[in-house]
């Protein structure tokens, strides 16, 4: 019997493919698999849960990504999945695999930056595990959270004519990780002082791939702006991936205009020395953690106001197709060319 390879189904085919079938046994479950968090009714609110695994040599480099930096991150990755479903993160657990090769001292960076990041969202650290590991540094978080039923946003609510929206930039810290990967060429591991001077004035590159933040200051706006979305997702394996994955859900197509895509100038500049297409990388780079959203056409007047939320374009049918409009009009179609942890 032929054998398939797991790269020819990608992350996302991957787990439709393993859950497909899946039947839920308990009342309690509203929302399984296929969403930024399942949702599970105990009585009174929705309970989220959300969970991230991140591999050595995988989705870091420790040649580069300070462990205290990596804590945090690993926090703050799942909280984001929280607030992309318009909840509220509460607790989190860690699980850890560790090798002989780490001391008390770098876990205690680690765990320095997990507390950070948990005293910044105001989110309890309430368990986990810890085991030996033979491969690396393997972090695993899972993150509690709670909403009420009519609060909460899934992917599959967006309609024709509905507005989409991403808050922030697009593709820094794609970038901020490109610069990372070249330093980290070039100097070969030796530390000479170089390094200090090639990230000089691109600190905010780095600060977006070693420390993103979760928008909860994004989704604090929304609400005091009386603003619903239609649909929402984290932009954490590129534009392209999360709005096919919203057409998908919803059953729609989308318009997504190139020069309305929100792109930070450093990035701009690191893109062209770097000879990158800054749109390309905006379109497909991971890793922002900025919230991608619909809403209805006819809250525009209460969006305009809102700081560092931009409208890129909107919702149509899905018989019209998931398009980028260019610059001159031309109609592109989008295609998912993010992270996909099952590439070679």
């Amino acid at each position: 019997m032929a054998q398939t390879e797991i790269n020819t189904l990608g992350e996302f085919g991957l787990i439709r493919h393993l859950t497909e079938n899946l039947q839920t046994h308990q009342q309690s479950t509203i929302k399984g698999v296929g969403d930024d968090a399942a949702v599970m009714d105990f009585g009174g609110k929705r309970a989220l849960v959300t969970t991230d695994l991140l591999l050595e040599g995988v989705h870091f480099n420790l040649e580069y990504v300070p462990l205290k930096h990596l804590g945090y991150k690993a926090v703050v990755v799942n909280l984001s999945d929280i607030y992309a479903m318009n909840g509220k993160p509460t607790q989190i657990v860690v699980g850890l695999g560790v090798s002989a090769r780490f001391s008390v001292e770098a876990l205690d960076d680690l765990y320095s930056g997990i507390r950070l990041a948990c005293d910044k969202y105001g989110v309890d650290l309430v368990g986990g595990d810890t085991c030996a590991s033979m491969t690396g540094l393997t972090l695993s978080v899972t993150c509690i959270g709670e909403a009420d039923e009519k609060d909460i946003v899934y992917r599959s609510g967006a309609k024709k004519n509905d507005l989409i929206c991403v808050s922030g930039n697009l593709g820094t810290a794609y970038l901020g990780l490109q610069l990372l990967e070249r330093e980290r060429i070039a100097l070969r591991g030796q530390k000479t002082g170089d390094e200090i001077e090639a990230f000089k004035g691109r600190e905010y590159l780095l600060e977006r791939q070693l420390k993103p933040e979760a928008r909860k200051d994004i989704i604090d706006a929304l609400c005091e702006a009386g603003i619903h979305p239609t649909a929402m997702m984290d932009v954490s394996d590129g534009l392209s991936s999360e709005l096919l994955h919203i057409c998908h859900n919803s059953h729609c197509g989308c318009a997504v205009y190139e020069d309305k895509l929100p792109i930070n100038y450093e990035a701009a500049k690191m893109a062209e020395e770097m000879n990158l297409n800054i749109v390309t990388c905006a379109l497909n780079g991971g890793e922002d953690y900025e919230l991608l959203f619909t809403c209805d056409i006819n809250d525009y007047e209460k969006l305009i106001p809102l700081e560092d939320i931009y409208i890129i374009g909107h919702i149509t049918e899905q018989a019209d197709g998931t398009l980028l409009i260019g610059r001159n009009g031309e109609q592109l179609p989008l295609k998912a060319q993010g992270w996909n942890a099952f590439q070679a």
